[in-house]
């Protein structure tokens, strides 16, 4: 077998980054029916590119295979639509967008941003490869095509004139096996004074906050603001702002133009992020030598605290069903033998199973039925809006734990 290349500059990609053992595709739920077939799992096993220092995946499977119909819908959370709405006005009042200004989103998802621009009277348009999810927004009135982005749809919408003033993408660019087309795709469809913003999650923190069970077979790339902006550069593009944000475990917001539009001066955060970045030894290979062994600790302290909890007679549910718990539970080997089940708000995973470890989805009202000793906040990133929407389960003393970055009971 040939060695895997980096997907943006095609340098053979010969240092391990993680190697999480097999794992299935995460966000593939199963159905009651599915629970005596067979399950395919394949290798996750991330690396570092050596020239531009990419961590990335191997393509298992293709992105139509993993996104057609998908499992996610943006909607169910609060705080992500609270996201959303800021973002929306901080958008408005930056760039003085009105009615005469087209919004672009790629990977739209249920339309859970677009409605806010909508709402103001700005022509939206939304760009999701997943059909199912895509029709919940189209229900709502909000355009949508369904389609994944790349340069031969961005050259069908300009044949359209559906050119963009803002064109974003959030949590979209480590879904992206073909990262050069993608991003050429936008060089394509922004206008020339058009702005690009771009929010993913920073791969620093995920590291420094040992952020592992974020890594999946539907994230294809994990990337350091320093290698972000070596992949827009290349496709003339020019980052002249970044913004720290705290959303999944600490994200980026990357805003960019054409390089050749001097009418947006670069910020100085730029350079500053650029140079912590540096510090912490971000373009050396040393630096990301070191996960894999914080990993394998983490592991030993989640089964450790296990243990220990089912020999108190403890019982063990989760809170959530996000594609992150799937790489958790499954690289750690937990299953039903230690959590009974987890609950999630989402009605299209409520009923089915997570994949791999086959522990049951139920809607959160079965927590207060069966009264468990502990609750396991899978999405950790959102542990403080679920703490709040589960608050009751401290009268009968029950506890929350989180296990990312390390195992914590949660007062």
């Amino acid at each position: 077998m040939n060695s895997p290349r980096c997907r943006f500059c095609h340098t053979p990609l010969r240092y391990s980054f993680v190697n999480l053992g097999v794992s299935p595709l995460a966000n593939s739920y199963i159905k009651k029916e599915q629970l005596q077939q067979m399950e395919p799992f394949y290798p996750l096993h991330a690396y570092v590119c050596e020239a531009c220092f990419l961590v990335q995946l191997p393509e298992m499977k293709s992105s139509e295979h993993i996104f057609s119909d998908y499992a996610y819908f943006s909607s169910y959370s609060q705080s992500w639509l609270d996201h959303a709405r800021e973002y929306t006005e901080l958008m408005i009042d930056r760039f003085r967008l009105d009615s005469s200004t087209q919004v672009i989103e790629i990977a739209s998802n249920d339309g859970y941003l677009l409605q806010y621009f909508k709402a103001k009277e700005i022509p939206v348009l939304g760009v999701e490869p997943a059909r199912n999810v895509a029709k919940v927004a189209q229900d709502a009135g909000i355009s949508t095509i369904v389609k994944f982005f790349g340069v031969q749809t961005a050259m069908e919408l300009a044949s359209e004139s559906k050119t963009a003033d803002l064109m974003l993408g959030n949590n979209v660019l480590a879904h992206v096996p073909d990262l050069n087309d993608f991003v050429k795709g936008f060089k394509i469809l922004l206008k020339p004074q058009g702005i690009i913003t771009m929010e993913f999650p920073h791969l620093m923190r995920l590291i420094e906050e040992n952020q592992f069970d974020t890594i999946y077979h539907e994230h294809y790339s994990y990337f350091s603001f320093h290698t972000a902006r070596t992949v827009f550069a290349e496709h003339g593009f020019t980052i002249f702002d970044v913004e720290e944000i705290d959303t999944h475990g600490g994200s980026l917001r990357i805003y960019a133009c054409h390089t050749g539009d001097t009418s947006k001066p670069v910020h100085d955060r730029v350079s500053d992020l650029l140079e912590t970045e540096q510090a912490a030894g971000m373009k050396t290979l040393k630096f990301y030598r070191t996960f894999s062994k914080n990993v394998k600790e983490t592991k030993r302290a989640i089964l450790e605290f296990m243990i220990d909890a089912k020999k108190e007679g403890k019982t063990l549910v989760g809170y959530g069903a996000p594609a992150k718990a799937n790489t958790l539970l499954n690289y750690c080997g937990i299953g039903t033998d230690f959590i009974e089940y987890t609950v999630d708000r989402s009605p299209h995973k409520q009923g089915h199973f997570l994949p791999g470890s086959h522990i049951p989805i139920y809607h959160p009202d079965k927590i207060t039925e069966t009264r468990p000793d502990c609750v396991i906040i899978l999405p950790w990133n959102l542990k403080e809006e679920i703490m709040e929407q589960m608050s009751h389960i401290r009268r009968w003393g029950g506890q929350f734990v989180v296990l990312i970055p390390h195992v914590r009971l949660c007062p």
